[in-house]
């Protein structure tokens, strides 16, 4: 099971911004588990706080060619190749101090913040990583730039890149993010942009701080005074921007995120999708007002009054055994009347593996609602980790689930399950639940 990250101790780098040259320095602090990445602004009074999420991101209208977060009290500019680097290391919480409204740019690219944080040490948490798993195809575009993400078991970036430039013309990469492949394939790219637009931007107040050293400039016959750290170096750039602005979620993702000439505007709009699909799913909650006794059968009426689910969703047809917040044992009798038996697949009834994690995860809602301290409040099913299938469920079959719960908190909780038919396992997962009051 992945395990939160922070840093061991402080450091601190300086440098100006790339778009304000504002001199800035920034002091990296260890945070708790739990706590998130939090920017400080200390120059400013009352030292406002403004945390990694998509609820603080700025317009890209206001925010031109880079990516910023702010509140009523301050903002934080130019913060891309910073979260990459977070990213790109499993950084979950941190805290970030600066005395200026911008993240210096350094050389244009994630490398110094990455060896910067690498030098403070990273140090495991005890708490595991929440993860959130894309469950939809999302979809946004403008004009022929776009982007996709797809459901999948790991955070995978495809990437394809087509300028009317002849040294931006079709390319394409795939990247499977793990700290070793970020390191090596991407922290290095810098930012760029052509030499037509240079002069343009700057008029507009946009990268002030810029120069050759810590931009590409790209003019018709090809990088002006500078050379190319990779062949492709445009393209992993963009996948860096990418990754930074999807970690300003506030957590890291599993999906496969498939994207054509995106920029930041595009990618920000990606972002809101995510955490909209992320709102829509936790509203599956469940809540109980129902006093629970120790050791007693619950029959279906008794949880239909402790989760919300109904037929057809509804996979829990008895808790023969509870244990308040320790274990619990449910059943499911699979029969061919259930629903999704008619396209699941004719001629070749099997039950869905995803529908086997969720009946565990009902079960495990009831034993994580039972203890008297969490009675009246939510469990939201987050996260399922370490899924195995081991045997086919097919009609006629009682599926027995036993739930044990693992690290329970006031806020969070994480329990085991194992699925059996026979007396033999079917399924075992990992599942991750948030208990929040109604």
């Amino acid at each position: 099971m992945d395990k939160q990250r922070t840093i061991a101790k402080v450091v601190c780098l300086s440098g100006i911004g790339l778009h304000t040259a504002n001199k800035v320095t920034i002091v990296f602090k260890p945070a708790e588990a739990d706590s998130g990445i939090s920017f400080i602004r200390v120059d400013s009074p009352g030292k406002p706080v403004i945390k990694a999420a998509e609820i603080n991101l700025l317009s890209s209208s206001s925010a031109g060619r880079r990516t910023s977060m702010g509140g009523p009290d301050a903002e934080v500019q130019t913060i891309e190749h910073l979260m990459s680097a977070l990213s790109g290391l499993a950084i979950d919480n941190i805290n970030i101090e600066l005395d200026n409204n911008e993240i210096p740019g350094l050389d244009g690219s994630s490398i110094n913040f990455l060896e910067a944080l690498k030098s403070a040490g990273i140090r495991e948490q005890e708490e595991p990583r929440h993860f959130f798993s894309v469950k939809e195809p999302i979809y946004v575009q403008e004009a022929s730039a776009s982007l996709i993400a797809l459901p999948c078991e790991e955070f995978r970036v495809s990437y394809a890149l087509n300028y009317n430039h002849p040294f931006l013309r079709s390319d394409f990469l795939e990247i499977r993010l793990t700290p070793e492949v970020f390191e090596k394939e991407v922290a290095l790219a810098r930012t760029f942009c052509l030499e037509e637009e240079a002069a343009e931007l700057q008029r507009q107040g946009i990268g002030k701080g810029a120069n050759y050293d810590n931009t590409l400039v790209l003019g018709k016959e090809g990088v002006i005074k500078n050379k190319l750290r990779y062949p492709n170096e445009f393209i992993r750039h963009k996948i860096l921007d990418l990754i930074g602005d999807l970690y300003l979620l506030g957590y890291p993702l599993k999906a496969h995120i498939i994207g054509l000439k995106s920029g930041h505007a595009l990618n920000l709009k990606l972002v809101r999708k995510i955490a909209q699909q992320k709102e829509r799913s936790i509203s599956a909650g469940v809540s109980t007002g129902y006093h629970l006794e120790e050791g007693r059968e619950l029959d279906v009426s008794m949880i239909m009054k402790i989760l919300p689910h109904r037929e057809p969703f509804l996979f829990v047809d008895r808790i023969i055994y509870l244990e308040k917040g320790r274990r619990a044992t449910g059943i499911k009798n699979v029969t061919i009347n259930d629903y999704f038996f008619k396209g699941h697949f004719p001629g070749k009834p099997v039950m869905p593996g995803v529908l086997i994690v969720e009946a565990m995860a009902q079960v495990g809602g009831v034993m994580m609602l039972s203890p008297e301290e969490n009675r009246g409040k939510l469990a939201f099913f987050l996260a399922a980790n370490n899924i195995k299938f081991r045997k086919t469920v097919l009609p006629g079959d009682q599926l027995v689930m036993e739930i044990v719960a693992g690290k329970i908190k006031s806020k969070t909780g994480q329990v085991h399950g194992k699925a059996f038919v026979d007396g033999k396992t079917v399924c075992e997962a990992d599942l991750m639940f948030a208990l929040i009051e109604r």
